[in-house]
């Protein structure tokens, strides 16, 4: 067989799998790609490291973990990958943009170009087919079959440059993605040389697992079970519980009618830790440009579709720096 007529023949079939994928459901397709060997082993080994920690216990290692848990999630994935680099709820000088990105990569969650594109396609589809983890598939799918099963988004480069084309024209967001991994090797050689087995159990191990789990939960339970404001053509409900562990996120249903705001706990009692934290950059003079909701400047009454000056507002924010 000649090289032109393998060529052909390979074509055609990538066309028909190609046809044949768009009539297919997000899940589906993933059940034929296959299980993602790679990362379950890593994820299953991550969670052996945090069970082993329960045996190396120390108050010490559990504030260090606290902390690191708290620069990861807070600093790094709710103000950096979700606010800032989604949504481009707030700016800041590159340094701070980079820095708080550096942060999010020790959650273990992907690079920014990875994360920043499936939660873009996640609002742009909610609940409907081409949510990369909505409930609607499943439960267990919603918090982290999704992940699990299929390429999970990981190497479709084409889909990511499409959704996030300001962030792969930055040499640097590109080189966080391909090197996120690096940040948790740095850490965990420094945690252990201080702190020995213990640090390094708690500051990594069992502080990754807990913040993988914290974020998955935003992706299920807030889509299936809390309170709604507003009449959302989605899922999403605001979670007490949720909002608790993720530093603010669990205002879910606020977050999806005012997806560009900054700030997602918008009454005084929803605790919003990440958007405390924009708030101080602000007064420092490292943020600027912040975009939030008021309640007392909503009309008395929500909408029955999704704040369509705020998705506006989004996808011209899109390509910002």
């Amino acid at each position: 067989m000649s090289e032109t007529t393998r060529e052909t023949i390979n074509q055609v079939k990538a066309q028909a799998l190609q046809a044949q994928g768009e009539t297919m459901s997000r899940k589906d397709r993933a059940k034929q790609d296959g299980f993602n060997w790679t990362t379950a082993i890593a994820m299953g080994l991550f969670h052996v490291g945090a069970i082993a920690a329960l045996f190396f216990f120390t108050w010490k290692a559990l504030f260090v973990a606290m902390f690191l848990w708290w620069v990861s999630g807070s600093l790094g994935i709710g103000m950096s990958y979700h606010r800032l680099l989604t949504h481009r709820g707030y700016k800041t000088p590159k340094w701070v943009e980079y820095f708080l990105t550096w942060c999010a990569t020790l959650a273990l969650e992907g690079g920014p170009i990875f994360w920043v594109a499936t939660h873009r396609i996640h609002h742009q589809f909610s609940d409907e087919e081409g949510d990369p983890h909505s409930p609607n598939d499943g439960k267990w799918w919603a918090h982290m079959g999704w992940i699990l099963t299929g390429k999970s988004m990981h190497h479709d480069t084409t889909t990511l440059a499409r959704y996030v084309p300001d962030l792969t024209k930055d040499k640097v967001h590109v080189w966080l993605t391909k090197y996120h991994w690096t940040g948790n090797i740095i850490v965990g050689v420094i945690l252990f040389a201080i702190g020995g087995l213990p640090w390094l159990l708690w500051g990594v191990f069992a502080r990754v697992v807990v913040g993988l789990h914290a974020t998955w939960m935003v992706n299920s339970v807030t889509h299936l079970w809390g309170s709604r404001r507003f009449a959302t053509k989605d899922l999403s409900t605001n979670n007490f519980l949720v909002a608790m562990v993720t530093f603010g996120e669990g205002w879910h249903n606020n977050h999806h009618a005012h997806p560009v705001s900054a700030r997602h706990g918008l009454a005084w009692y929803e605790v919003d830790l990440n958007w405390y934290g924009i708030w101080i950059l602000k007064k420092l003079g490292l943020a600027r440009h912040v975009y939030k909701v008021e309640l007392d400047h909503l009309p008395p009454k929500p909408a029955l579709t999704r704040d369509v000056q705020a998705e506006a507002v989004l996808a011209a924010a899109a390509g910002n720096d």
